[in-house]
């Protein structure tokens, strides 16, 4: 059984800064990419930063600049550093990491549960 669990979301005014963090455990073989993903009211999910294996890094355009994934594979978690917060980052930000169980024989994505990130102008 594996499972991610998040960290870190909040209340935060505009400018602000926030730190999410998702830590996964369970019977891990493996992880292979992990991201950050949000869900806002009434849109659809939408990826924001993503790092492979080896910390190469992706950034949807909203959030460059602004937005650092960090992983690290020693404590199976990855974090999402988010300066200069906008009204427009609020959302659920989901975890999600591509892990292999079972000695490499399964590999799939898991979800972690979401947490809430507010941004008041």
């Amino acid at each position: 059984q594996v499972q991610l669990v998040e960290s870190g979301g909040g209340l935060v005014q505009a400018g602000g800064s926030l730190r999410l963090s998702c830590t996964a455990s369970g019977s891990i073989f493996s992880i292979n990419a992990m991201g950050w993903y949000r869900q806002a009211p009434g849109k659809q999910r939408e990826s924001v930063a993503g790092t492979t294996s080896s910390s190469t890094t992706l950034y949807a355009d909203s959030v460059k600049g602004r937005f650092t994934i960090v992983r690290d594979n020693a404590k199976n978690t990855v974090y999402l550093q988010m300066n200069r917060l906008k009204p427009e980052d609020t959302a659920v930000y989901y975890c999600n990491a591509d892990i292999s169980t079972n000695w490499g024989r399964e590999t799939r994505v898991y979800w972690g549960q979401g947490t809430q990130v507010t941004v008041s102008s």
